[in-house]
């Protein structure tokens, strides 16, 4: 009998993945997540690997699991916990086992912090191939991932910014539920351009300047800009029901 374990390779002749992992910090840290299937059952593994020469501690991750059935209906399963890791250290985070048939979607999201700031994301999604009727759209707000801000500076300026940023958001307690990105690109001569991000859309955008007052008065803008960018998202999600 033909041995029915397979990996993630095998399945895409009933799926179409996606997977993408993304460093945010200076630690040569991996996350990962990986897949196996043995008939309707899947086993997702979260596994981290120190790259570095040295011991990291205060380190946490997150794993959150969401499926969507053939009718729309979501669940979600998570697990999350502090770890650390020895030198060229190779560890098992979480296991997570479920039913997932052909004509389900499966999005998997592994975040791994430290000391409270992201600095690694792995992400899969698992989508069928076959085209249908478009089914009504479910709020997924209240499955994701909560209060997580991405830093893509590329000067101390930007730097200084995220920490502004960061620490206004931590004292505002919102945690908005989407991924709030700020990204820096190079402008003419030397200087800069830093904007938020959401959703793949700028909220605010400014040349990078060194004057304190000057970053904390954007950071101010930001956070009203994103006030109002999460109203109206609201606001969407409920004329859908």
């Amino acid at each position: 009998m033909k041995n029915k374990a397979v990996i993630l390779f095998i399945i895409i002749i009933f799926f179409t993945p996606f997977s993408f992992a993304q460093e945010f910090d200076n630690y040569e840290l991996e996350g990962k997540i990986n897949l196996f299937r043995i008939d309707d059952f899947l086993t997702l593994r979260a596994q981290a690997l120190n790259h570095e020469s040295f011991f990291i501690n205060d380190l946490n991750y997150n794993l959150v699991v969401l499926k969507k059935n053939s009718e729309g209906k979501l669940s979600k399963k998570s697990e999350s916990n502090d770890f650390s890791l020895k030198p060229s250290e190779e560890k098992q985070l979480a296991v997570i086992k479920l039913n997932f048939k052909k004509n389900e979607e499966l999005k998997v999201y592994l975040f791994i912090k430290y000391k409270d700031k992201l600095v690694h994301r792995d992400t899969l999604f698992l989508l069928p191939m076959k085209e249908g009727v478009v089914k009504k759209i479910v709020n997924e707000e209240q499955f994701l991932i909560k209060g997580i801000v991405i830093d893509r500076s590329l000067t101390k300026i930007g730097k200084d910014y995220h920490d502004f940023f960061y620490k206004e958001y931590l004292v505002t307690k919102r945690n908005y539920p989407f991924i709030i990105m700020i990204v820096e690109k190079p402008a003419m001569g030397r200087s800069s351009i830093l904007s938020i991000e959401v959703d793949r859309k700028k909220i605010h955008e400014f040349f990078a300047r060194p004057e304190e007052d000057y970053l904390k008065a954007n950071v101010a803008q930001a956070m009203r800009k994103l006030r109002g960018y999460n109203q109206k998202r609201k606001a969407t999600f409920q004329k859908q029901f």
